[in-house]
C-alpha cells in the first residue's frame, strides 16, 4: 500500500517545475514508483523510504544525471525531486512503455516471443551494457526483474538505473540479485564492478535464451535445505556449469529442468559455445568472461541463422558445424522432427544470412562501417507478382548494386529493383560482395 505521497499532489523538481503524482505504480526495497505528469507529459517518479533517501545516494543520482544516459535503452534519472512537508527526496525518469514485458512474464509463460525476438533482446542487451560500460559505469544489479522487452520486436528497456555507480567508486551497499550475483561477490572477495557485470549478463541471457538458471541442475535437485549456506555452496564456492563439458556431476534433471534439456541443443554452436565458456572458465577467471562485443557477435549471427521449418512453420537454426559434421545435412525439425529444407542463403564474408520470405538485411550486413546498425532495411526477399516460385533481393537503399552471374553476366540493380535468387549469384552491395548459396 502507498505511503509516501499522496495522488494528485505536487512535488518539484531541481528545475523549479511542478510535477504532479498521479497513480502509484509499485515499490520496491528503496521507495516507491508512481505515475507522474511534468508539463503534459507522462514521466515514472521515484520517491525513497526514508532510511534510503541518504546523501551518498543523493550524490549518485547527482552524478548520473550530469552524465546522462548512456543508451535510449536506460530510463535514465532525469531530475531530482523534492516535496514540502514530505521527507527525502526522489527524481524522475522515462515512463515504461505498456508494451515492454518483463523476463518473469517469459519465464511464467505469459508470453511466446519469437528467437528472432529473444536474439534481438539479446542483441540489444548486450550493446546497452557495453554503452554504460564504456563510459566507466557499472549497474551492480543486473537481473531480470531490471529489464524488459517487447515480445513482438525484441526492443529492450532497462530500468532502476539509480543504483547505477562508477566503477570501482561504488558507495552503497548494493550487491545484487541472489542468482545473478557472480561467485567472488557471494564468497566475499570482490566487490560490484564491470567484471561482474559481465556474470550477472551471462546469467540474465541464459535465462533469456533456456528460462532456467546455468548453475540450476543435479546440485540444486539434491538441496534439502535451501538455506544460505547452500546458496553460498550453489552460487558462491562450488558453482558448476549444468552443461560443463569436463563435468557432467550438474546436469540438468529430467522432469525437474526441462527447459534447458529442450533449448540447449536447439541453438548452434555458436551460442552454446559462449554459454559454456561463461560458466566453466569465465565462472572461475573474471577476466576471461564473454565480453559486450562477443555477444553482440553472437546474437547478430543468430538473428541471422534463423531458418523455417517447411512442415510446421517452427523457427530452426542453421548451423555451419552441424551441417558439415552431418554430411551436408541440415538434420531434422526440432519441433516436428520432419527433415529441414535450407532456404538460399547469403555468404558475406564469414557471415552466413538464411534468405526466408520475411529476410531483410540492414546497414550492418552491407557497411562495415556501420556494424549491428539495424534502424532501417536496405534488403528485403521478395515474391515474384507473376511467378510465385521465384524469388528475389528487392534493393531498398540508395545505392546501386551490380550481380555477377554464374556464367558471367553483369547487370546493375538499381534502388527500387531486385536481383533475381540463383545459386552463384554475386552481389555487390558497394562496399562488400556476397554470394547466393544453398
Amino acid at each position: 500500500m502507498h505511503q509516501l505521497l499522496q495522488l494528485r499532489s505536487t512535488v518539484q523538481t531541481a528545475s523549479g517545475h511542478p510535477c504532479t503524482v498521479e497513480t502509484f505504480l509499485g515499490g520496491g526495497g528503496q521507495g516507491e514508483v508512481y505515475r507522474a505528469q511534468l508539463g503534459g507529459k507522462p514521466l515514472a517518479l521515484k520517491w525513497y523510504f526514508p532510511e534510503q533517501a541518504t546523501t551518498a545516494q543523493r550524490h549518485n543520482l547527482d552524478t548520473l544525471i550530469r552524465k546522462g544516459s548512456p543508451s535510449p535503452a536506460f530510463l535514465w534519472p532525469m531530475e531530482l525531486t523534492t516535496a514540502t512537508g514530505v521527507p527525502g527526496f526522489g527524481y524522475i525518469m522515462p515512463l515504461r512503455e505498456p508494451r515492454y514485458k518483463g523476463i518473469v512474464d517469459l519465464m511464467k509463460r505469459r508470453i511466446e516471443p519469437s528467437f528472432r525476438s529473444l536474439a534481438t533482446a539479446g542483441l540489444q542487451l548486450a550493446q546497452a551494457f557495453l554503452e554504460l560500460h564504456a563510459q566507466g559505469l557499472c549497474y551492480r544489479d543486473i537481473s531480470f526483474g531490471n529489464v524488459f522487452f517487447d515480445p513482438n520486436t525484441g526492443d529492450i528497456q532497462v530500468c532502476d538505473n539509480d543504483n547505477v555507480a562508477i566503477d570501482g567508486q561504488g558507495s552503497s551497499g548494493v550487491l545484487g540479485t541472489p542468482r545473478f550475483i557472480a561467485p567472488e561477490v557471494v564468497r566475499g572477495e570482490a566487490a560490484p564492478s564491470t567484471q561482474t557485470d559481465l556474470f550477472s549478463l551471462s546469467v540474465l541471457l541464459f535465462y533469456l535464451f533456456h528460462i532456467h538458471h546455468p548453475l540450476e541442475g543435479q546440485q540444486e535437485a539434491s538441496i534439502k535445505c535451501f538455506d544460505l549456506p547452500a546458496m553460498n555452496k550453489l552460487y558462491g564456492t562450488e558453482p558448476l556449469f549444468i552443461f560443463d563439458p569436463a563435468n557432467a556431476a550438474n546436469r540438468p534433471v529430467p522432469g525437474l529442468h526441462d527447459n534447458p534439456l529442450a533449448y540447449w541443443p536447439i541453438y548452434p554452436q555458436v551460442l552454446r559455445d559462449r554459454f559454456t565458456r561463461a560458466f566453466t572458465t569465465g565462472l572461475h577467471d573474471p577476466h576471461a568472461r564473454i565480453r559486450e562485443s562477443e555477444w553482440r557477435a553472437a546474437l547478430v549471427q543468430l538473428r541471422d541463422a534463423i531458418l523455417y521449418c517447411g512442415h510446421c512453420g517452427a523457427e530452426n537454426f542453421y548451423d555451419g558445424e552441424a551441417l558439415r559434421a552431418n554430411g551436408g545435412q541440415p538434420g531434422a525439425c526440432w519441433s516436428c522432427q520432419k527433415s529441414l529444407t535450407l532456404p538460399f542463403r547469403l555468404r558475406l564474408g564469414r557471415d552466413v544470412i538464411m534468405l526466408n520470405h520475411d529476410t531483410q538485411l540492414y546497414p550492418h550486413h552491407v557497411d562495415p562501417q556501420r556494424l549491428y546498425d539495424l534502424s532501417q532495411p536496405v534488403a528485403v526477399i521478395q515474391q515474384h507478382p507473376q511467378n510465385p516460385n521465384l524469388w528475389g533481393l528487392k534493393n531498398l537503399s540508395a545505392v546501386k548494386w551490380v550481380i555477377t552471374t554464374t556464367d558471367g553476366t553483369i547487370r546493375d540493380v538499381e534502388p527500387g529493383r531486385s536481383a533475381g535468387l540463383a545459386v552463384g549469384v554475386k552481389i555487390n552491395f558497394g562496399h562488400v560482395e556476397g554470394e547466393i548459396r544453398i
